[in-house]
């Protein structure tokens, strides 16, 4: 029994309900809240968004499939019947380790006996936060609803450029980064102009945009299998998207990219090439990796601080000798188990040591096209339909709330019988970074004098 482990127990056998504050409302969060509600504690979960939010869906939102109620949900209703927590929106600014104490940005204090930290990470542009304004991440519905607006926006200047002008800019809509997010935006994108859109317009062709995906390590989806990565690689080439590997970003500006050497013109620029955990780690003055992840043992604590947890995409965790992947599965994993080590302490025995079952991975390439590499409950490299089809079954299976899967599933259903899109709204201003520099940049020729 622990130093830490022992006083709480015998506190709980005196009538104590210990504190429990958790910091963030995503998969971790959510989940290590709901493991507590048949536990003696009392639990205060702190956010500064009111909603828990699908991540997995989220480039769905960006392209206009979905609409952001589909894949969020607030965090009060998720944990409504549960007496033991409650749900405060604000951020936290400051960590007390000593003293147990969190700090709120309205100056607030919480004090706490466990502390689970479970904020997640945010874009990285590897020191070029100058290309952010040019080239959006997407983790939050705010991205979304930002690379939804310039998405669809683009072909609507296009066409009133081309009802004025008699020509338009080029339609080039380039995506740094090849991994799941990367795959999955470009693939949406090409469905977009090539199915969704084709019949909208009566003065522009979207079918004739070019779809560019760019990666700098040698293959997409590097996180998996070859044989996986390679078929993805396929699909995109069927979809009409140009995939450039091995080609590494120099410059991002506005209406442009520059990369391997070459100037690309384009009239959007999505960025899903790194991350970097959220800077709440920092405050623990524990030891980090170098994208700023609290390095965390088998308990899931940093070191020297029992009493302290941290999960999801914060920790950094080492199992077989590989780090454990920022994803939503060792996430609610790692939430769940937050649970049985808090049982433990209560009952005084020796906290459970965490492990993380890998069910396996997937992503959408577009429509009805997805690869997956499935571990649980059989082991199999799925592609084409039979992956799609599972990748639907499991996300819908994991959305949080029946309206929710009952929404996101009819919305699939009539945007595949359709090809229709029920979610192309555009808010927000009507000007894209850089739309100027490509007016200029066309040629004569281009213009069709």
């Amino acid at each position: 029994m622990s130093e830490l482990t022992r006083p709480i127990a015998e506190e709980a056998r005196n009538g104590h309900r210990p504190r429990v504050v958790i910091v963030g409302g995503g998969f971790a969060g959510i989940h290590a809240a709901r493991g507590l509600a048949n536990l003696p504690v009392d639990v205060t979960v702190v956010d500064r968004r009111n909603h828990h939010l699908f991540q997995p869906l989220l480039y769905q939102v960006a392209l206009a499939v979905l609409s952001p109620a589909d894949i969020a949900q607030p965090i009060r209703s998720i944990l409504r019947r549960q007496a033991n927590a409650q749900v405060l929106m604000d951020e936290v600014v400051e960590l007390d380790v000593a003293q147990r104490r969190v700090r709120l940005g309205s100056g607030a204090q919480l004090d706490y006996d466990y502390l689970v930290l479970a904020t997640g990470a945010t874009h990285s542009y590897f020191g070029h936060n100058d290309w952010e304004p040019y080239a959006p991440g997407l983790k939050t519905v705010e991205d979304a609803i930002e690379i939804r607006r310039r998405v669809l926006l683009a072909f609507e200047l296009a066409e009133r450029h081309m009802v004025e002008h008699g020509w338009h800019p080029p339609l080039n809509f380039v995506v740094i980064g090849g991994g799941a997010t990367g795959v999955e935006l470009a693939g949406a994108v090409s469905d977009i102009a090539q199915l969704y859109m084709r019949h909208d317009f009566r003065h522009i062709d979207p079918t004739k945009s070019r779809v560019l995906l760019i990666e700098g390590s040698p293959r997409v989806l590097g996180a998996y299998p070859p044989d996986l990565s390679a078929q993805a690689e396929a699909t995109l080439h069927r979809l009409g998207v140009e995939v450039r590997t091995s080609t590494h970003v120099t410059v991002v500006g506005p209406g442009w990219v520059e990369a391997g050497g070459e100037r690309i013109e384009a009239v959007v620029t999505l960025w899903a090439a790194g991350v970097q955990a959220s800077p709440l780690g920092q405050m623990l003055g524990c030891p980090l990796d170098r994208r700023g992840c609290v390095v965390v043992d088998d308990r899931l604590n940093p070191p020297g601080v029992p009493e302290v947890f941290v999960l999801g995409d914060l920790a950094h965790l080492e199992q077989d000798g590989r780090q454990i992947p920022g994803v939503a599965q060792p996430a609610m994993q790692m939430g769940d188990h937050i649970a049985r080590i808090l049982a433990a302490d209560l009952a005084g025995q020796p906290r459970p040591a965490f492990r993380y079952f890998d069910k396996g991975d997937m992503a959408t390439i577009g429509r009805m096209a997805a690869v997956a590499k499935v571990e649980w409950p059989f082991k199999a490299h799925l592609t084409g339909m039979p992956a799609w089809l599972t990748w639907i079954v499991i996300h819908i299976f994991f959305l949080i709330g029946f309206r929710n899967r009952f929404s996101v599933f009819w919305n699939w259903v009539w945007t595949y019988f359709t090809f229709t899109r029920g979610a192309r709204l555009i808010t927000g201003d009507q000007h894209l970074p850089g739309w100027n520099h490509l007016e200029i940049q066309v040629d004569e020729s281009d213009r069709g004098r």
